[in-house]
């Protein structure tokens, strides 16, 4: 059977191949695979689909894509995870420049400017959080508060975690997943009509072997927890740590975590200058205070600033380099692999722009907005705008229960009428029975508002 030679695929040349398998001493490439035994491989011809010209790959996943609907088709008020923010256009444009863009695992030398950046990145990110040390983002929101319980695990050196029930339910399963052997998990009860974490509850969990306790705050519930300073003090006297997951956003009007006594503060760079994407756009950070068993524990790279040999002159590298699985391989505290940097990077140039003043007033204008779409929502008849009694910032509970109808009925009568309605919480949550996580932001005017609490009226009156 003769062989294509696809123009993308590198060594199809048969000559190519032939010379390759005869410098490594193999007759065929089927070789490569004898160590594989015969009852786990294909032995039928594969029903591969000829290969697309350029152009009609195009068509065909512009095809694909224009089945999805937007939201600048709809209005949006479906947060929980993925917020809609004002995305600055500075931060596409320096974002998408070569020298960052393409910029992946190099050295000063060769990669001029993106070690300075992040930089200033993390140096942006501690003033917004009131730390010292920030790392080279991770991954995603999941990702940094599992490497921050797990950081917590090594300083105490005790295996338990508490995690608070507010917790999302999808962070939960990544901490609780990246943990699993080494740590122990165990949930901590919240009051169901505050949200806020049940402190009896905790008093009797926080036994000597808890680690540390991980809550977010805001909630993923949207809740402000208002008994950050007494859970503190709680988990100082047992020796355990307090980590803490907020929305870096919030923190224009809200005080960061380590003003209540947070030792490792992690969170999601998303609403920083990041679009929503579908399984992109994401990344997480990790800060502490300058304290060397705490800046030990990171796994992840750390760049500094440092005079060079000619004075008056500054370089920027890695810190403490030999924490990382780069340099010590399988003997790292965690593997650390590719990171999220342009995505620190963006964050960057958001907070740069913005500045303290402007993250004031953006912080102002979300809870402004979603202050007056519960107010506006607690004029229906049979729905309860904030399920909640504690304040929020962007994203509340609605309550739907007196209704009549399901929050997927409901979500589904909103579609038909453009409107992305909230996440749907009876599953994940099914205390609150039929009831639904919304998110207001800056970007929501006066008019969106109003047109969500009318379509709500129009089908309640059906």
């Amino acid at each position: 059977m003769s062989q294509k030679v696809h123009p993308y695929i590198p060594n199809m040349v048969p000559e190519v191949q032939a010379e390759m398998l005869k410098v490594i001493g193999v007759e065929s490439t089927m070789e490569l695979y004898s160590c594989i035994p015969d009852d786990l491989k294909l032995q039928a011809v594969m029903k591969l689909p000829s290969a697309l010209t350029e152009y009609e790959l195009r068509r065909h996943i512009e095809g694909i894509l224009n089945k999805n609907t937007s939201t600048k088709e709809c209005v949006n008020f479906l947060g929980a995870g993925s917020w809609q923010h004002f995305v600055p256009a500075v931060c596409d444009e320096i974002n998408q420049r070569s020298e960052f863009l393409t910029a992946y695992a190099g050295e000063p030398y060769e990669d001029h400017g993106r070690f300075q950046a992040l930089f200033e990145y993390q140096s942006l990110v501690a003033e917004l959080v009131d730390m010292d040390v920030v790392n080279v983002p991770t991954f995603d929101w999941g990702q940094a508060a599992a490497t921050s319980v797990r950081m917590a695990s090594r300083i105490t050196g005790r295996k338990k975690i508490l995690l608070a029930k507010t917790v999302a339910p999808e962070r939960s399963k990544i901490i609780i997943n990246y943990g699993t052997p080494k740590l122990e998990f165990e949930f901590v009860n919240f009051d169901v009509k505050s949200g806020e974490l049940d402190i009896e509850d905790l008093k009797t969990k926080l036994t000597a072997d808890v680690a540390a306790l991980y809550f977010e705050n805001p909630s993923y519930l949207g809740f402000i927890e208002a008994q950050g300073t007494q859970i503190s003090k709680l988990l100082k006297a047992s020796g355990a740590l307090m980590v803490v997951g907020v929305d870096p956003i919030s923190l224009g009007i809200l005080a960061p975590p380590s003003h209540y006594g947070a030792d490792i503060v992690c969170g999601d760079l998303q609403p920083l200058g990041m679009h929503m994407n579908f399984s992109g756009g994401q990344a997480g950070f990790i800060a502490t205070h300058n304290d060397v068993k705490f800046v030990n524990e990171y796994p992840s790279r750390l760049f500094g600033i440092v005079p060079t040999v000619k004075e008056g002159e500054y370089g920027f590298g890695d810190v403490a380099y030999e924490r990382t699985s780069f340099a010590l391989r399988e003997k790292g505290k965690e593997s650390v692999g590719t990171q999220t940097a342009l995505w620190g990077i963006t964050a960057g140039v958001y907070l740069a722009l913005l500045g303290p003043h402007g993250m004031e007033e953006v912080g102002q204008s979300i809870m402004q907005n979603s202050q007056y779409a519960v107010q506006q929502l607690n004029e229906i008849t049979g729905i309860t705008g904030s399920r909640l009694s504690s304040p929020f910032f962007k994203e509340f509970i609605v309550d739907f229960n007196q209704t009549g109808y399901s929050v997927e009925q409901i979500n589904q009568r909103l579609l038909d009428k453009k409107i992305f309605g909230g996440k749907d919480l009876s599953t994940e949550f099914p205390e609150f029975g039929q009831s639904a996580l919304f998110c207001v932001t800056e970007v929501h005017t006066k008019e969106d508002i109003d047109q969500l609490v009318q379509s709500l009226k129009d089908i309640l009156a059906k």
